[in-house]
């Protein structure tokens, strides 16, 4: 999520909480891809859509393939849940086994494809995924468009969700920054 502060949240302003799972859509490139899919691209010029834009890297594989989200999902719950998981631990699949005419039949029934990133406390651990979900317009993360992403959080007193609006280079700038001042101060 760019630039938005989900690490330094949680010490900061939630020391007192217990953080139960998380959902959400952290990969901004996927969720560019499967917007434009909708509007009747293929996956290599929804890809191409995204480069241009500057939101995919050159080798979007790792997008693709649900690893960068992976990567995210495992450190969201390393770092806030205290989980003892990692990479291979969390149940992947990517956006890339979704043709177009799916996408487009899911939006035009009403639905639509998002890569879902979740994490949850079990009995046996934390159960940690990323995949693709055919979501009903009233699902919260159904509305989110291009590199819009968001994230809710679900605690032991109250659910937080977070959503970053169309963040750009300014935002990820942010980011470095502020991790660049925390690691300063620590």
């Amino acid at each position: 999520m760019d630039g938005t502060p989900i690490f330094s949240m949680f010490p900061h302003c939630l020391p007192a909480v217990n953080l139960r799972g998380f959902r959400g859509i952290v990969n901004s490139t996927t969720n560019v891809v499967l917007t434009e899919m909708e509007k009747g691209a293929t996956l290599d010029q929804a890809v191409k859509h995204a480069q241009q834009i500057g939101v995919a890297e050159t080798d979007p594989t790792d997008d693709l393939d649900g690893w960068d989200a992976a990567v995210k999902v495992a450190a969201l719950a390393i770092v806030l849940m205290g989980a003892e998981i990692n990479l291979a631990d969390v149940e992947r699949d990517g956006i890339r086994s979704l043709t177009p005419a799916q996408v487009r039949t899911a939006h035009d029934s009403g639905m639509r494809y998002k890569l879902v990133c979740s994490a949850e406390r079990t009995e046996t651990g934390i159960r940690a995924r990323v995949r693709p979900e055919k979501l009903s317009l009233s699902d919260p993360l159904a509305p989110l468009e291009g590199t819009t992403s968001a994230i809710r959080f679900d605690m032991d007193v109250f659910g937080l969700s977070i959503i970053e609006h169309k963040p750009g280079v300014i935002a990820t700038a942010y980011g470095l920054l502020a991790d660049f001042i925390r690691a300063v101060k620590s």
